[in-house]
């Protein structure tokens, strides 16, 4: 783990760059629907050489006090998020930990099929397992180091628009300070964060477990974790 301080009184980040990149091999090929022994899987599995040998998923977070609430906001250290669920996620919460998880920028740096389809769709699995194992091995550190029980997490544009804006990655980056920096990720004009397989939000203590996808309507999404619900949308709308 490195501590980066980006001046006195400046914002610090903490980053997890020691994860294996993990790959199943089997998996990415069943997802790929790739037959065993053919050509196709022979050049999956450069693919998924080279990303062993090129991967690098981390991970950088900084841990936060909460300040203020409002009916529709809450300050996490120095910033502002506009957002109901969020506040009632973080009613009975002191500190939070607001994070960046990444494949990897390395891995757009290598990758030699730009311009193939297939490739390009192979490459985006593997980058998506990758980021997976990111994820994994930061929640399971913050949760050893901090001795934490069950969290959630949520992140800005993930479910309805109106659970947090997605414009409210500017404030999230703001706080964790220079993340382009420290881990090779860049949030665009559009809000969108380069490279592509990057999640970004705060992970917290939580009694129950949530989900954004339990207040996203949003039905056919392929990234669904949970099913919509409708007694928390209600609670949350009149809050």
């Amino acid at each position: 783990m490195v501590l980066l301080d980006h001046g006195e009184g400046a914002h610090k980040l903490e980053l997890i760059t020691d994860i294996p990149p993990a790959l199943d091999g089997d998996r990415i090929r069943t997802q790929a629907r790739v037959e065993e022994g053919s050509q196709d899987a022979a050049a999956l599995s450069a693919l998924l050489d080279l990303a062993r040998r090129a991967g690098r998923p981390k991970v950088a977070y900084r841990a936060c006090f909460l300040g203020q609430r409002r009916a529709e906001a809450v300050q996490v250290g120095e910033v502002w998020f506009r957002s109901r669920t969020l506040v009632r996620n973080l009613a009975s919460v002191e500190r939070v930990f607001a994070f960046v998880a990444t494949c990897g920028h390395e891995l757009d740096e290598v990758f030699p099929g730009k311009g193939d389809m297939v490739q390009e769709y192979w490459w985006d699995l593997i980058k998506s397992e990758l980021l997976g194992a990111a994820i994994r091995h930061g929640r399971e550190r913050l949760c050893r180091l901090f001795r934490l029980g069950t969290t959630a997490t949520m992140s800005p544009g993930s479910g309805d628009a109106s659970i947090w804006p997605i414009e409210q990655q500017k404030e999230l980056f703001t706080l964790l300070g220079d993340v382009e920096g420290a881990l090779g990720v860049r949030l665009t004009e559009s809000f969108l964060m380069i490279p592509n397989k990057t999640i970004s939000g705060l992970l917290f203590p939580a009694e129950v477990d949530f989900e954004t996808c339990e207040v996203c309507h949003r039905e056919d999404c392929p990234s669904r974790r949970a099913p919509f619900n409708r007694a928390l949308w209600d609670e949350i709308q009149h809050a």
